[in-house]
Parts: structure tokens; sequence; C-alpha cells
């Protein structure tokens, strides 16, 4: 059976579209949900007469708050989903059956949108705003989303009451995904069309100068939160398990049972400790996100490593590599002389002999991780046997 749905317009000052917008809609879908969002412009009055639901805001509190609004009155309608298209008249309610359909190849799953930018008159801030969005959900969550602005989406109405957000505005749609991502639910991508009207007769909200900054702000904490080697909540399972250094065989086998083969758990504690190793103090944890986002490392290995990397060990080792490296024999005084009044020489053995160290760091933490993790593999298949 097809999952029980309904589909949210959020409203807010297009009283010229909004209806036209409804009216398709309701021809596709018979429960159809606008929720007015503080709107100044009597958008709400242009709907009378047509069998949908309308759900007032007292004021203008963004589009976040529209659509959990729009979630939970579908809720109380009866419907597990929410299918999301803005009122500007962009989307083809048309093309709701698509969602539809997805829907119910994969319930659990949110569906976005994917907009064809290839049709006249797509604007430039759009086209960037989509290629720096997806950029930043790769490095957050590893995942690839091409079109993390689009506003014609499916939502599970769980994942947005069982996720906190922090947003309320245009940045919604972009923390939706990330946090959803990061608890375990799937994001899939459809194709659908758009229709951009010429720049005159655009109606947007959007305030470039303020709504830039809220994401870009937000994009820095989602960004800081990933780079914390703690594990995501995730709506299903023990979330007091924790992936540690100092339990190394029960910490592989947890992250076995997250579908990471042992030569991919050494692929990323490779790489990850290698990143960490190089001489570039405070950019070694974001270069590492980046590496974890496009080569798809797993997350949790990879940012457990980064410990081992810390001072004094592995700085030390590198000064001492590059001493010899530089001067042809290892360095065996250590005093005020060598380590204080010659520091900047040292510095400079230590980025010689740290670019040397890392890749040598990298191969021996990879081959040890993929070592163990098929020690670790074998005796949870043993023991599934043995059960």
């Amino acid at each position: 059976m097809p999952p029980v749905s309904a589909v949210v317009i959020p409203l807010y000052n297009h009283a010229s579209s909004v209806r036209a917008v409804a009216e398709r809609a309701l021809r596709v879908h018979p429960l159809v949900i606008v929720v007015d969002d503080g709107s100044t412009d009597h958008g709400a009055e242009r709907l009378a007469g047509l069998p949908l639901h309308l759900v007032r805001l007292p004021r203008n509190s963004g589009k976040g708050a529209a659509l959990l609004t729009g979630a939970e009155e579908a809720a109380r309608r009866g419907a597990s989903h929410m299918i999301t298209l803005d009122a500007d008249g962009q989307h083809y309610p048309e093309d709701i059956p698509l969602f539809l359909a997805a829907l119910e190849r994969e319930p659990a799953a949110i569906i976005v949108g994917r907009r064809d930018f290839s049709v006249p008159h797509v604007p430039r801030a759009s086209r960037f705003g989509r290629a720096f969005s997806g950029f930043w959900m790769r490095v957050q969550t590893g995942i690839g989303v091409s079109d993390m602005q689009s506003g014609f989406r499916a939502y599970p109405i769980d994942v947005l009451r069982n996720l906190k957000f922090t947003e309320k505005g245009y940045a919604f749609e972009v923390e939706v995904l990330v946090r959803a991502a990061w608890a375990g639910f799937a994001v899939r991508e459809i194709e659908i069309r758009v229709l951009y009207p010429p720049g005159s007769a655009r109606i947007s909200h959007f305030r470039p100068c303020r709504d830039n900054m809220r994401i870009s702000l937000l994009n820095t904490r989602l960004t800081l939160r990933a780079l914390l080697p703690v594990p995501f909540r995730q709506q299903a399972g023990d979330a007091r398990e924790r992936v540690s250094l100092l339990r190394p065989l029960e910490s592989l086998r947890l992250l076995l049972r997250d579908a990471s083969s042992p030569l991919h758990l050494g692929k990323s504690a490779g790489v990850a400790l290698a990143v960490s190793a190089l001489p570039l103090p405070g950019l070694q944890s974001i270069l590492l996100l980046f590496c974890i986002g496009w080569m798809r490392l797993n997350r949790l290995c990879a940012l457990t490593m980064i410990p081992l990397a810390w001072p004094p060990v592995v700085p030390g080792l590198g000064v001492l590599l590059g001493y010899r490296l530089r001067n042809g024999r290892w360095l065996t005084e250590f005093s005020v002389q060598t380590l204080g009044y010659e520091a900047p020489q040292r510095l400079l053995d230590w980025v010689a002999g740290a670019f040397c160290l890392a890749p040598f760091l990298g191969l021996l933490a990879g081959l040890t991780v993929w070592g163990l993790a098929s020690l670790a593999r074998r005796g949870m298949r043993a023991g599934g046997r043995g059960a």
C-alpha cells in the first residue's frame, strides 16, 4: 500500500500565483495544505472556494517554520508523508505523481526534486547556490545531493518530528538534508521540471545578503560538528555505542556492522593519518573532512585516527627525519640551542620530514586497520555460524 501523503504549499506574498498552483495540485492530489506564513498581500484570500486546508501563521516566521507547521497539519489529517512545492509557480504540480511513485519505492527516504537547469532564465545565483550547497553537503555527510536548494520535495513526517533544527528560514532546507543524512535516512533525487520567468516577472523573497549569511553560518556549524569523532544519533540502534582507539577490535566490529568492508576501513584510516600528519597546523582537520566527503571514506574511522598525529610523537618524528634529510645525520642534541635558538631550522626540519613521514604512517595505519578489521570480520562470521 502506498504511503498516505499530503501536498504542503508554504505561502508568503505570492498572491498572483498561489491559486493557480493550488488548483493544479488539487487536480493530481486530493489533500492539499497551504500554510500562509504571515503574508501581507492577502494571498490567502485568493484561495477561497478551493477544497484545500489553509493554516495561517500570525506573523512571518520563515519557510522552515511554515514547512514544520505543514508537517504537523498533514500528520493531524492522517498523512505519514508530505510533498512540498513553492507557491511562486516555478514548480510543475503535475510532477507530484513522480514523488508518489518514489515514495512507494522507498517510503523512508527524503526525495528531492532535481530541477532542470537547461531551461531559459535560470538565475546565476541559483546555479551558484546549487553548486555551493552540494559541495558542503558532500563535505559534511559524504553524500552527493546535486540540488540542495530545490523546494519540491517529499518527506517522511517522522524525519521532521524526530530531528532537531536550528533554522526557520531558507537555510532550513539545507539543514534538514544534512541532519537527516547524519541520522541515517536516505536522500534520493528525481528529475523534475522548472519554470523561471524573466527577471522582471520573477518574485523572490530570498534576501541575498541576510540569507546567504545564515546559510554560510549554518555550514560552518555543521562542518565543525562533522569534525567531531562522535557518532551521530541514529533513528535506530544503540546510541550509547562509541568508536574509540582504546577499544580497537570492538570499534572495528561496530564499523563493520555499518556495511563498511575491511578494505574501506583500511583506506579510511590510512588517508586520515596521512593527512593528519601533514605540516599544516589548523588545516589538517578541514582537509581531512574534504577527503572524507570526496573519497567516501568512513567518517568515524577517519576522525578517530586524528589523535594519533597529535604532538609530541608524530611531529617529533617529523623533526628527526627532516634533520636527517637536510643534514645527513640524526639530531642527537636536545638543548636550548637546538630547540630554542634554532627553532626556525627545526620548523624547516619538521616540514621536510612530515611530508615524507605522512605517506609512510598512512600506509602503516591502513595496513594495520585492514588486517585487524579482517580478523574482526572473521570473528563475527564465526560467531554467527556458532549461533
